[in-house]
This record gives structure tokens, C-alpha cells and sequence, in this order.
């Protein structure tokens, strides 16, 4: 375990992996990394599910049975996806149990549900049953249409990992789905205990759109805010939940035996080149949350990040700062959020895709 990854899990910062592939749950290589690097989480998409289906001849044979029993390319994706976070969730099960609260890995809903609260509430269904661990997570994403299937699944006792979060105002009303679900939960009997939610927060995402608007001003005004606005965005994003976690309603959850829904760093794989490449992590540390990285990422915080301390907790009022500036400069950051959510759910949708085309193309070798 590397010293600079264990000092971001002591400053109370969960580490997931943003990958899995069934080359790293047969190799060991996911395990190695539980014992080795401090991960202690897992989540995946439809990129990374298409990449590792594309190199991955550990998929073959179960191609081969699935076409040969004559099913479709969403049922053979299904059947694939669902039998590695299966797997992975065994792999990190003891993690689960140890701390209660780590040990997930996530698996998202079909993206062509995205705008579609009914749909997304019976996918959300159908890979809680198939999965059928209790460490995993469903994703659903953060639409307007996705609130309610939030509050729903919630209700239900299915932990939910809300993805494509990009704004405070959307954060607060997908804290709210989640309130709402447990209060739900709670008249239906269930034991929340049992129910884990994480409120995934994009940040390098941010920074590109922002950017880029602030390369079109041009003022030097607006060039000094470059590379700024993402952070101080999940600043305020946990200066929301901070006040979610103060107000008596979710008093009343916790001690029903609820869990806070933790805020969880998305997307904080460095886009620019000229930032430092730990930035998204050694800037967003503190402690109850999570970062879901890619693996080079956690490499490069392993070889050269550092940990000084809480860099959130009291940063609302220096982040507003941040946000007042680039309004000032001519930034329209209601336009910013829009467009990242539009973007957000079409990338969604076009992974999608090339996650059938990646399988689709695996199913014509195996019947060749």
C-alpha cells in the first residue's frame, strides 16, 4: 500500500476505481488492488464495459452460450455486465462488511432511459435482481426525469449511485429524491441501514466547459479564472450537503438508522495538461466522501500527490467568490450546467451504443 494513497484513505477520502474489466477480477489485479492501493470501491460505464469487451477474450466462451442460446445483443450485455460487477462485488464483499459503508461497485441503468422515469425505474429493478449483491450500487443519472426513479428505487431498498450530477441546485434536489426515498422506505417497513447512496459529482467536465467560454472572453479577467470553477463547484456542492446533513429531516433518517448519501468526486481525471494531475483529488479532500478515479490517476497520486489536510470544509464563501467572478466576466453558468447535463446524457447514450456495436461485433465471431 503506497504511503501517499494510504494518507488520502486516512484523511477519510474512500478510493474507488473507475474501471473493471474480467481481466482484473481474474487476474487478481482488482484484489491486488484492495490490498495494495487502497481501493476500496468500483464503478463502471458503458466505455469502460465496451473496452474491456473489446480486448477481453475472457468474454468469449460466454459470448459463445449466450448466441448460441439465441439471445439478443441487450440480453448478451446484460448477461456480461452484470456477471462482472457479480464477481467484483465478491471481491470487495469483505471491505463491505468491514467498514459498512465502502465495498460497492456500480452498475448504471440503460442510458436510453435517461429521459424516461418509468424505464429507468425497471432497469434500476431488473439489475438490483440480477446483480442480487448487496454491495452494489445502481446508477441512475441525475435528470429531471431521473429524480423521481431515484426516489423510487430508494423506496424500494435499492442503493443507488446517482451519476451526472453537474450543478448545486440539481445537487440539492437529487438530496432531496434520496430524503424522500428513505422517508418512503421507512413507511414500507424497510431497514435503511441497509440502503447505501452516493451522489456522484462531476468536476474536470467543469473546468473544459468553463474554460473554453473563458477563452472566448479573453480579458485577462477571465483568463486568471481558468482551471478554477470546477473545484470551487464541488466546494459548494458539499457546503449544500453539509446543510442537508444540519437540518432536521435527515436527523430524524439517521436516527431511523439511515446513512448519508455521500458526495462522491466524478470525472476527476485531468483533461488540461496544464494542470497539476492530481488536482481533482489533492484539491477535494475531506473526509466522508469519495473519489472514483481512473487507473492513471491513482497512479499519478500514488507517485506524487499530496494530502494537507481538509481542502472543503469552511471553502462556501471563497467558492461563491470563484462563481460571482466568472458571472462578472460574462460567464452564464445556468447556460454551463444545461449544456454540461445535455452532454452529459448524450456521452451516456452514445457509450451506450458502442457498447452493442463492441458486443454485436463479439457475437459475429462467435457464430462465424
Amino acid at each position: 500500500m503506497t504511503d501517499r494513497l494510504k494518507a488520502l484513505a486516512d484523511a477519510g477520502v474512500s478510493i474507488w476505481l473507475d474501471d473493471l474489466s474480467r481481466e482484473r477480477i481474474e487476474s487478481g489485479n482488482l484484489a491486488d488492488l484492495v490490498r495494495e492501493k487502497s481501493v476500496v470501491g468500483v464503478t463502471t460505464n458503458p466505455t469502460i464495459f465496451a473496452a474491456a469487451i473489446a480486448d477481453g477474450e475472457r468474454y468469449d466462451e460466454q459470448v459463445r452460450t449466450l448466441v448460441a442460446d439465441g439471445h439478443g445483443v441487450d440480453r448478451v450485455v446484460f448477461e456480461l455486465t452484470t456477471q462482472d460487477v457479480r464477481n467484483a462485488c465478491d471481491i470487495l464483499a469483505p471491505v463491505a462488511d468491514s467498514t459498512g459503508q465502502d465495498g460497492r461497485v456500480s452498475i448504471e441503468v440503460e442510458p436510453t432511459l435517461a429521459n424516461d422515469t418509468a424505464g429507468t425505474i425497471a432497469s434500476a429493478q431488473a439489475l438490483w435482481a440480477a446483480v442480487d449483491k448487496s454491495n452494489v450500487l445502481i446508477k441512475i443519472p441525475a435528470t429531471k426525469e431521473g429524480l423521481p426513479a431515484i426516489t423510487a428505487a430508494i423506496s424500494q431498498g435499492i442503493s443507488v449511485n446517482v451519476t451526472l450530477i453537474f450543478s448545486t441546485q440539481r445537487y440539492r434536489e437529487v438530496m432531496d429524491a434520496y430524503l424522500s426515498g428513505l422517508e418512503a422506505a421507512r413507511d414500507n417497513g424497510l431497514d435503511l441501514g441497509r440502503i447505501q447512496s452516493v451522489a456522484s459529482f462531476f468536476v474536470s467536465r467543469v473546468d473544459t466547459e468553463i474554460d473554453k467560454r473563458l477563452d472566448a472572453i479573453g480579458s485577462a479577467e477571465a483568463t486568471e479564472l481558468k482551471g478554477k470553477a470546477a473545484v470551487a463547484n464541488a466546494r459548494l456542492a458539499y457546503a449544500a450537503y453539509e446543510e442537508v446533513l444540519a437540518s432536521d429531516r435527515w436527523k430524524q433518517l439517521s436516527d431511523a438508522g439511515a446513512h448519508a448519501q455521500r458526495p462522491l468526486w466524478a470525472s476527476t481525471g485531468v483533461k488540461n495538461p496544464d494542470y497539476p494531475d492530481t488536482l481533482y483529488v489533492a484539491d477535494l479532500v475531506v473526509a466522508d466522501t469519495v473519489n472514483t478515479m481512473p487507473e492513471k490517476t491513482l497512479e499519478a497520486f500514488a507517485d506524487h500527490g499530496e494530502v494537507v489536510g481538509d481542502q472543503v470544509t469552511g471553502k462556501g464563501p471563497e467558492a461563491q467568490a470563484v462563481f460571482d467572478r466568472l458571472t462578472a466576466v460574462g460567464v452564464d453558468l445556468d447556460d454551463v450546467f444545461l449544456a454540461l447535463e445535455a452532454e452529459g446524457v448524450d456521452k451516456f447514450k452514445t457509450s451506450w451504443t458502442e457498447l452493442l456495436e463492441t458486443v454485436e461485433a463479439q457475437m459475429e465471431k462467435a457464430s462465424a
